[in-house]
């Protein structure tokens, strides 16, 4: 990570109420598909880390029966809490939350986890330290959206900010979610520099 939580964390409330008028198509185009692929059952429980201001917290409610939403910034998740409550949707709870510690409780039922335009913080040892803790959810379908490359990113145009990203290769993403007994069902090409991955778990974890 190249920069600390803390400093991510300031970084994102700074920007939380203008934030989601700033996001590129590429990125509305993603949350949509991460929302679709999600598509969670009505008795379903929805861990969404990096949730932000709730873009695919919010949507994903409407089908759920609770939704985890959680994130380091608090600006945004103030931002998050407002528009549920606009929207009426009593079902999500906004709350503090790391990949590697999402901050839930020992028990907590978890079926279903998303994320949209946030890994791509960690190095890539943090990715795959974070994708084992999204398994050890017991959850039996993942689904990442993030800045990822398909092939060598054009470094006069990249779709990331160098100074505090840290991106890595779909071909990454994907072994990352083999070794933690997924099967990867879906590769959707957004851009470049843009992917949703979707996996399904197919090794049931140890007793």
């Amino acid at each position: 990570m190249k920069k600390t939580v803390e400093e991510h964390a300031e970084r994102f409330s700074e920007k939380a109420a203008a934030y989601d008028d700033s996001k590129s198509e590429e990125y509305h185009a993603c949350a949509s598909l991460v929302i679709d692929h999600a598509a969670p059952e009505v008795d379903d429980v929805v861990l969404d880390l990096g949730a932000g201001t709730g873009a695919i917290a919010l949507p994903v409610a409407e089908d759920a029966e609770r939704v985890l939403a959680r994130d380091i910034s608090e600006g945004m998740m103030e931002e998050g809490r407002r528009k549920a409550e606009e929207r009426g949707h009593d079902n999500v709870e906004f709350a503090y939350g790391e990949f590697r510690d999402p901050g839930l409780d020992p028990d907590q039922r978890v079926d279903v986890v998303t994320s949209n335009f946030a890994l791509h913080h960690l190095a890539d040892d943090e990715k795959r330290e974070a994708i084992g803790v999204m398994a050890d959810t017991g959850t039996r379908r993942i689904v990442l959206g993030d800045v990822a490359f398909f092939e060598e990113p054009d470094p006069e145009a990249p779709f990331y900010s160098p100074q505090v990203d840290d991106p890595a290769t779909v071909g990454t993403l994907v072994e990352a979610f083999t070794d933690e007994g997924f099967a990867v069902t879906a590769v959707e090409r957004v851009h470049d520099q843009v992917a949703v991955i979707v996996a399904e778990r197919i090794r049931e974890l140890p007793a």
